[in-house]
C-alpha cells in the first residue's frame, strides 16, 4: 500500500500513543510513505513543547526527532508551494475544516496524482471525514 502521512498517526507513533502501533504496522508495510513538510513542522513542534511543559526531558525529545528523521530518509517529503497553498484554500467537502488539515489534504491530492493507490493514514476522525469524501481509502481501516 501507497501512504500519505498525516501528523496526528506520525505522532501517536513517534509518542508511544495507543493508536501509535496500529500507525507504526501501516508505516511499516508502506510500499511508499509520502508526506509534507508540515508533518515534520508538527510532529517537531510537539516535541519541543513536549520538552517545554515538562513532559519530556531533552533527552527523549531528541530521541523521538531521531527517530522520526531516520523514518523520513526514506519517505517522499513534500513541499508547501504555492499550487498546494491555492488547493488549500479552496473549499473541501464536509466544511468547516481547520488551516492545518487543509494544507494535509491538499498535499495529499497532489500526492495521489503522481502515487496510484496512494491512502491516507490518519488517526484524526475530522480529516479522515473529508478525505474519505475526497475518495481516499484510509489507514488504518477502522481508526
Amino acid at each position: 500500500m501507497n501512504i500519505y502521512a498525516e501528523s496526528s498517526a506520525v505522532l501517536a507513533w513517534l509518542l508511544g500513543e495507543p493508536d501509535g502501533e496500529r500507525a507504526r504496522l501501516v508505516l511499516d508495510d508502506a510500499e511508499q510513505i509520502v508526506a509534507s513538510q508540515l508533518t515534520l513542522v508538527e510532529c517537531d513542534r510537539v516535541l519541543i513543547r513536549s520538552v517545554a511543559l515538562g513532559l519530556k526531558n531533552e533527552a527523549e525529545a531528541a530521541d523521538r526527532h531521531a527517530r522520526l528523521e531516520a523514518a523520513a530518509t526514506g519517505w517522499t517529503i513534500l513541499g508547501l508551494g504555492s499550487e498546494l497553498i491555492g488547493r488549500a484554500r479552496q473549499p473541501f467537502p464536509g466544511e468547516p475544516v481547520r488551516t492545518l488539515d487543509a494544507l494535509h489534504l491538499a498535499s495529499a491530492l497532489a500526492a495521489r496524482q503522481a502515487v496510484a493507490g496512494l491512502a491516507l493514514l490518519s488517526l484524526d476522525d475530522r480529516l479522515r471525514a473529508v478525505a474519505r469524501r475526497l475518495g481516499f481509502a484510509l489507514a488504518p481501516h477502522d481508526a
